[in-house]
C-alpha cells in the first residue's frame, strides 16, 4: 500500500492515494475544501503543504496524519517502541510544527492539556459552563470550518452533551473538551493559525480514550 512507503514524497504519495481511491483532484478539492490549484501545486512539488492541508488530506483519505507529515518532509523524531499511541505520534507532529513555525516558544506537553481539561471539567458542571457550550459551539465550528479530523468527533461529543446521553462523569469530560475547543486561550492559543488547533485534537483524543476506558 502507498501509505507504507515512507520514502515517497508527498506529491507522489497523494497521486497514488488518489488513484487507489479513484478520486480526481477536483473531487478531492470538494471533499477537503482546499482549492484544486493548491492541491495541484502541492502534488507537483511547487508549494509546501501546511499543517492545515495535511490534516484535511489525512481526514479525507483515511490515513494517519503522521504519514503525511513525514512525506511532506517535516523531520519527525522516531521512537523505538514497537507500538506508538496516536497521542504520542500526534505530539511528535505538534513538536515538529512548533519548531518549524517560529511563533510559539513554549514546550508542548500532554500534561498541560490534561490540566486544562481538568479545569474545564469543573466549569462544565456549572450553568455558566453549560450555557457557554450551548451558545458558542456552533459559532466556533463555523469559524474553524472543517479543519482537522477531530471536528466530526467534536460534533458527536456536542450531540451527546446537549442530549444528556451519558453519565455525569462522561458528560463532565465531554464538556471539558468542548470548552477546551470553544475557549481560544488554551495550551496553544487558537490565534496561532494553523497550529493553534493541534492541541485541541489532542484533547479530543484524550477524551475519546477516557470514554472508552469508562465503558
Amino acid at each position: 500500500m502507498a501509505e507504507n512507503r515512507e520514502s515517497t514524497t508527498l506529491g507522489l504519495l497523494l497521486k497514488e492515494l488518489l488513484k487507489e481511491r479513484s478520486l480526481s483532484m477536483r473531487k478531492f478539492s470538494e471533499l477537503t475544501g482546499v482549492d484544486t490549484a493548491t492541491i495541484s501545486r502541492i502534488i507537483n512539488n511547487k508549494r509546501k503543504a501546511t499543517p492545515q492541508h495535511l490534516e484535511k488530506f489525512a481526514e479525507c483519505l483515511g490515513i494517519p496524519f503522521i504519514n503525511l507529515v513525514e512525506a511532506a518532509g517535516y523531520p519527525i523524531e522516531q521512537r523505538h517502541e514497537e507500538s506508538q499511541s496516536d497521542i504520542h505520534t500526534s505530539v511528535d507532529a505538534i513538536q515538529t510544527f512548533l519548531k518549524a513555525s517560529n511563533v510559539y516558544d513554549n514546550q508542548f506537553s500532554v500534561q498541560d492539556v490534561e490540566k486544562k481539561l481538568d479545569d474545564y471539567g469543573l466549569f462544565a458542571q456549572t450553568e455558566e459552563g453549560k450555557n457557554t457550550i450551548h451558545k458558542s459551539f456552533n459559532e466556533k465550528i463555523q469559524s474553524v470550518g472543517s479543519v482537522g479530523p477531530f471536528i466530526s468527533k467534536l460534533k458527536e461529543l456536542y450531540e451527546k452533551f446537549t442530549t444528556n446521553k451519558g453519565t455525569l462523569f462522561e458528560l463532565t469530560i465531554i464538556g471539558s473538551t468542548l470548552l477546551y475547543f470553544i475557549i481560544p486561550v488554551d495550551v496553544i492559543p487558537d490565534y496561532l493559525f494553523p497550529i493553534g488547533y493541534l492541541d485541541d485534537a489532542i484533547a479530543v483524543q484524550l477524551t475519546a480514550k477516557g470514554l472508552l476506558k469508562n465503558n
